[in-house]
């Protein structure tokens, strides 16, 4: 069985695919920027340029495109952006024109659009299936799959009035409380919630009749890191991910979630971060002291605060960000493990959908046990 897991953050996107019939060190994979900051590059170019911008494709993620898009409309440059494009910025596409960007009147006339108005085209979507087997035909390798697994951040449509943190998290603990299994994130395009719109977008570039499994990928970098050796060997774990903008904890047992926090890296310098795994592994984390510190929340699952604290056996780092948490950690006495999985922390978020995707897809669990160096996590 072959799987193409693609996990996609703000500042990467790391690509996997993973062949049964083989040692998975020896599988193909790259780690490129994210569509986020490819987008952001060309509208770049075209503000450089003095040209206007027409922006089409779907819902994706933001970030440094939309700081891009903002700069070219400070330069007085105009920017036309079709309405599945436009949710990018802001599910409220009032306030997307209030920024000074025109909403083009549907989808279908962005071509159209570019050629009239003579501008530049910039195509948004989380997930170019046709860029990933271009660059593996350009190895001379099998670019061919039998599924897969895709992960993105996904804020979901929040109503009007309705903090994007909150709506965030209360989608977590929604899951939480369905299934406080990690791997309960995975879903299919028919148990994914309709208010998770970027992933469902994401999902939607999957090729017809081919098994696809959209995973968060805060809990998928997570999954991924209990692939590394010194933390398959343990059962309670902490796992820390550092993202470059997003910051999620986890307390596990097995795969089973007794507690976590999300947070952004940016909002987070590195001595409160330990601060609040510190009190998230005490029990005593608030949501509040989370979400008024510009973060998401923190919530326990199963964790008795009566019976003392969670004691895990490892607390391991991951994340492209993990070096500023690091240090601190191990001033605090709490023994950071930098996570490897498979040598390879970059793509720990992959070996994390798989795991989703073998959650969801019955038929892929046999090939993906054999991953687990040291038995299943679970």
């Amino acid at each position: 069985m072959r799987i193409l897991a693609i996990d996609v953050g703000t500042g990467t996107q790391d690509i996997l695919l993973f062949d049964a019939g083989g040692p998975v060190e020896n599988c193909p994979k790259l780690v490129v920027p994210s569509p986020t900051t490819i987008a952001a590059a060309r509208i770049r170019r075209a503000t450089a340029a003095g040209r206007a911008l027409v922006i089409d494709g779907t819902i994706a993620g933001g970030g440094p495109c939309w700081w891009a898009l903002e700069d070219h409309l400070r330069a007085g440059l105009p920017a036309h952006v079709t309405p599945s494009a436009a949710l990018t910025f802001d599910d409220d596409l009032d306030r997307v024109r209030a920024s000074g960007v025109h909403v083009l009147a549907g989808d279908a006339s962005a071509a159209d659009a570019a050629a009239r108005l003579d501008a530049e085209r910039v195509t948004f979507g989380d997930l170019d299936l046709a860029a990933i087997g271009a660059a593996l035909g350009a190895f001379d390798l099998d670019a061919r799959f039998d599924g897969v697994a895709v992960g993105v951040f996904d804020h979901g449509a929040a109503p009007p009035g309705v903090s994007d943190r909150r709506f965030r998290f209360d989608y977590l603990a929604r899951t939480l409380a369905a299934d406080p299994d990690a791997r309960a994130f995975a879903a299919t395009a028919e148990t994914l919630p309709p208010e998770l719109t970027r992933a469902r977008a994401a999902l939607a570039a999957a090729p017809a009749g081919v098994p696809a499994v959209f995973m968060d990928n805060g809990p998928a970098a997570a999954l991924g890191a209990l692939h590394d050796p010194v933390v398959a060997r343990t059962r309670r774990r902490c796992i820390l991910n550092v993202g470059n903008m997003h910051v999620l904890c986890f307390l596990l047992d097995g795969t089973r979630v007794v507690g976590l926090f999300e947070h952004h890296t940016g909002e987070l310098p590195a001595e409160r971060l330990a601060d609040f795994v510190a009190a998230l592994l005490a029990g005593t984390l608030q949501t509040d002291a989370v979400f008024d510190s510009m973060g998401h929340g923190a919530l326990y699952t199963g964790l008795d605060t009566q019976r003392g604290p969670f004691a895990p056996e490892v607390l391991a780092v991951t994340g492209p960000r993990r070096e500023r948490a690091i240090a601190v950690l191990a001033e605090r006495g709490l023994r950071p493990h930098a996570a490897a999985p498979h040598g390879d922390m970059m793509i720990s978020g992959c070996f994390g959908l798989l795991d989703g995707f073998a959650y969801r897809v019955p038929g892929a669990r046999e090939a993906v046990a054999q991953l687990h160096e040291a038995g299943t996590p679970a």
